[in-house]
């Protein structure tokens, strides 16, 4: 995050307008504002008395002349702009802090059109094709490209057999994010499954991500790695080149997670597991309390089913992590 000498924090409201395929709505500052020609997602600034959620609507008819009827909270971000001058060393926008309050907008009235003068755009967030990007909406682009539904693997209790007969079932309904989680496994029985994980999952363009392994993730060529929360409260930064993401069960590890900057974290027990019997778990309540203007996707973990996703996202959830319904016969 940059630095500024803002003190006077702007509080925003901004909508990711998502199709069913993924697409996200991109909008082009026009001639005349600061930052023009910058891509942004669409939102502004939240009134005295308004809630973010009220500022999201309002900002959308006005911007765009649509209506949202169903959308989610999702991650706060605060950015520190520095003062922006043009050629002529002519101020054309003062340092400010900005706090972003984003949500996923996935139903709406009306057709999206540029009320404003501003050039629109459906992008893939994993392959955008405009720039360059507002600096403050950049990271978002690398959130957006995780899938709402992340599968951890279950060998140990499937079998080889029937855990890839499953995993291909999965992928063919969709599934882009699978979690290589062996722990039986020694080194190179975990490196055997997880290539095979890999060659599955690839003509799907599906994630795979190694748990607690940055090593074989690697070698690999993962997409990412998963640390446990006992790694993660020991990393020193984030690793370079690959996803990161992290478990966590508390505000300390929430924060550390946040601190390096990682690209997600999955956050339990939500709900009573078979992993963890008797444990005591966060319940939607906790678990809405602790992320509250987080600023990293969250997936909710512990006795989830598809059907929870709706109310995870409620509670400001990225979307939800399954070991064992999601490889359930369908």
């Amino acid at each position: 995050m940059t630095s500024a000498a803002a003190s006077v924090i702007t509080e925003a409201a901004v909508g990711v307008i998502q199709r069913d395929n993924g697409l996200v709505l991109l909008g082009q500052r026009p001639v005349g504002k600061p930052w023009a020609g910058y891509w942004e997602f669409p939102g502004g600034k939240i009134e005295n008395g308004e809630t973010p959620a009220h500022a999201l609507v309002r900002e959308l008819q006005e911007e765009l002349g649509i209506t949202p009827t169903l959308y989610y909270p999702w991650i706060t971000r605060s950015y520190d702009y520095e003062a922006k001058y043009n050629v002529e060393g002519v101020l054309e926008s003062s340092a400010k802090t900005v706090k972003l309050h984003f949500f996923i907008v996935v139903e709406w009235d009306g057709e999206p059109l540029g009320l404003e003068q501003q050039t629109l755009s459906w992008q893939n967030p994993e392959k955008n094709t405009v720039g360059p990007m507002l600096p403050a909406n950049a990271p978002i682009l690398t959130g957006l490209g995780l899938a709402p539904v992340y599968a951890i693997s279950n060998l140990g209790e499937l079998g080889e057999e029937l855990f890839f007969e499953r995993l291909s079932a999965a992928l063919e309904n969709g599934l882009m994010m699978i979690q290589i989680r062996e722990k039986q496994l020694a080194e190179e029985e975990l490196k055997l499954f997880a290539e095979r994980v890999i060659e599955v999952a690839t003509p799907y363009e599906a994630k795979v991500f190694i748990n607690s392994d940055l090593g074989l993730a690697k070698a690999l060529q993962a997409s990412g790695v998963h640390f446990s929360s006992r790694q993660l409260m020991t990393l020193p930064s984030k690793p370079q080149g690959l996803l990161c993401g992290a478990s966590c069960h508390n505000e300390a590890e929430l924060a550390q997670a946040a601190s390096l900057g990682l690209d997600y974290v999955m956050l339990s027990p939500v709900q009573a597991t078979l992993s963890h019997e008797g444990a005591p778990v966060l319940g939607w309540k906790r678990f809405a309390d602790l992320i509250k203007d987080y600023p990293l996707p969250v997936f909710a973990l512990g006795g989830m089913h598809s059907n929870n996703l709706a109310m995870a996202r409620a509670k400001g959830a990225h979307g939800i992590a399954l070991q064992r319904a999601i490889w359930a016969a369908s």
